[in-house]
């Protein structure tokens, strides 16, 4: 759980921490379109040395941010799996019964691994960049409109906010649980699968007791402080837009043209 980094936020005096919220993830959304509408690798090294300027700017540790990375090696690994071995093409290296290796494949297959790298990557930064307050006052502001239908944006910001915070806290939680656990002589390493899983259960049942009872707990913390949701609230810090977020917008957008415009001129990966 510690290669987890949604949720976790990186406090240095940065460019990119000085944005608006409302902006990064506007510019994330612009991001992940950006990553979809690639179709080759010149579209990808675009949005790498995007991410790569935004790493940078934002003075986040370069290792910190790739080990979010570790979190989905087993997913990513998986992926490339299926991709190189049941991708059908011309070039074939290997073959045997439906498996087949072949050049297509294994250059799709590094296309698909380097875009979903980029997608977890660009979402961890944003979690770095930007406290949970912030992000849900940014995401709340951004869903004003739907207000006008009676949709419940500050219910809906106030759960991402609470469960932004409480990612850090049940990973702390879930740590002392099992250091706990090991003490009292419990084995989570050796075994088999179903030895492993059943080692499990001693962790979660703490660890979903606990998350019930600060769950209560500040159920009646709100209640005490007279809580009653969106009504008549007002907000301590008004988010406004500066010059660096007229700076981020165009970078943005001219990523977007240059993605388009390498899709449209050079063409599929294969």
């Amino acid at each position: 759980m510690k290669d987890v980094a949604f949720g976790q936020y990186y406090p240095v005096p940065s460019f990119v921490h000085r944005l608006d919220p409302r902006l990064k993830l506007l510019f994330l959304i612009a991001f992940i379109v950006a990553i979809f509408l690639a179709s080759n690798f010149y579209g990808l090294a675009v949005c790498a040395g995007v991410l790569l300027v935004a790493i940078l700017f934002s003075r986040v540790p370069f290792g910190k941010v790739l080990r979010a990375v570790r979190g989905v090696v087993f997913l990513i690994l998986f992926t490339a799996a299926l991709n190189v071995l049941f991708y059908r093409g011309e070039t074939v290296y290997w073959s045997w019964g439906i498996f087949q290796v072949t050049e297509e494949g294994l250059i799709f297959s590094a296309f698909l691994v380097t875009r979903l790298v980029l997608l977890v990557t660009c979402s961890s930064m944003l979690t770095y960049t930007t406290t949970p307050v912030a992000l849900t006052d940014g995401l709340e502001s951004l869903l004003t409109p739907l207000k006008w239908i009676r949709f419940p944006v500050h219910e809906l910001a106030l759960i991402m906010s609470i469960a932004l915070r409480f990612i850090p806290i049940l990973m702390d939680e879930t740590e002392r649980i099992k250091n706990a656990q090991k003490a009292r002589g419990a084995d989570f390493e050796s075994g088999g699968l179903i030895k492993r899983v059943r080692a499990i259960v001693p962790i979660l049942i703490p660890l979903l007791l606990s998350a019930f009872r600060r769950a209560d707990e500040l159920g009646d913390a709100m209640d005490a402080r007279c809580y009653m949701g969106s009504k008549n609230r007002t907000k301590y810090k008004k988010l406004r837009f500066t010059w660096r977020d007229l700076l981020a917008f165009f970078w943005g957008a001219a990523l977007i043209t240059g993605v388009v415009l390498l899709r449209v001129y050079m063409g599929a990966p294969v």
